[in-house]
């Protein structure tokens, strides 16, 4: 168990220290390439710290636990936007959001979401032609990002030292982030599931808690640094960004190889939940074009019910 403390703790600090220059990395780029903050915040660095739910869900369709691999997606969004959003917006609301870039991704979510929820509910399960068809809907996705990123206007954060910035070097800084965010929590996600089961915890509960929060924690720590460097659209644009890559590819990828069949407790509380919590965080920054406390604090006191819920 000693064992299994200190390597969550390792696990933790990597997370860190990879969420804390990944922003810089990402905000670097967003500057020299003109790129808006949303747009990188959604693209690399939610691809960057979507790779430990990538990993767990893959692993987990390959090992047969199917409640891991659809439990991780979906309580992954969960936490994403109830916890993660909402803290952050409950500590610094997010003024100016970049609405253009929000308004299309968050259409894209609720229509791939509610399509899912209801195949979920007819068939039971995600076969391969569906994993397939997710797989090629993220193609569509990154196809659609890059093609609005200049329409959805220049970054308007300040341009001192822009020429001294190396995209080479940003881009080798990304990765190596990256690598650390993905070690961090494997180590995390892996010792804290040995601490779980010490008490008797179920499959699906691990799943949508304690391996969901593990692997969120780089967005998590992406989010409160971008906050804390004033960045307040990356750390947004990361939650919506891995919100979708959730649904796209840390289901895509196990329902292709293996298909991943779904207990009724996800279809009925974790998907419907997942649409909920993400129309509570994007409708009223569409219709204000800026978040509130009572947004943030609405989520925290969602995800605080459903945890409870889970473990009653």
């Amino acid at each position: 168990m000693i064992k299994a403390v200190i390597l969550f703790v390792v696990g933790l600090v990597l997370i860190c220290l990879g969420g804390d220059r990944l922003v810089d990395a990402a905000v670097a780029i967003a500057k020299k390439l003109k790129i808006p903050q949303i747009v990188v915040g959604a693209t690399i660095v939610s691809l960057g710290t979507t790779l430990p739910e990538i990993l767990v869900s893959t692993t987990a369709a390959f090992d047969g636990s199917a409640a891991i691999a659809a439990g991780n997606a979906f309580g992954s969004i969960i936490c994403n936007t109830a916890l993660i959003a909402g803290l952050t917006q409950t500590i610094r609301p997010t003024k100016q959001v970049e609405r253009a870039s929000l308004s299309w991704r968050g259409i894209f979510f609720f229509a791939v979401l509610i399509v899912m929820n209801v195949w979920g509910a007819l068939t039971g399960s995600f076969s391969r032609p569906v994993g397939v068809i997710l797989l090629a809907l993220f193609i569509v996705y990154a196809c659609m990002t890059v093609m609005r990123a200049s329409s959805e206007g220049g970054n308007e954060e300040e341009k001192e030292n822009e020429e001294n910035i190396s995209i080479p070097l940003q881009l080798l800084i990304l990765v190596v982030c990256a690598a650390c965010l993905f070690v961090g929590a494997k180590l995390l996600v892996n010792n804290g599931i040995l601490i779980a089961e010490a008490v008797g915890v179920p499959e699906r509960v691990i799943a949508v808690t304690f391996i969901a929060l593990g692997t969120s924690l780089p967005e998590l720590m992406t989010s409160v640094m971008s906050l804390i460097k004033g960045y307040g659209n990356v750390g947004l644009g990361n939650v919506i960004g891995a919100n979708l890559l959730n649904l796209l590819l840390v289901i895509g990828i196990p329902s292709a190889v293996a298909g991943i069949p779904l207990e009724p407790s996800t279809v009925r509380v974790d998907m419907p939940l997942s649409c909920l919590v993400m129309a509570v965080l994007v409708l009223p920054i569409l219709i204000r074009k800026k978040s509130s406390r009572v947004q943030g604090i609405a989520l925290l006191g969602i995800y605080a019910v459903y945890c409870i819920a889970s473990f009653v």
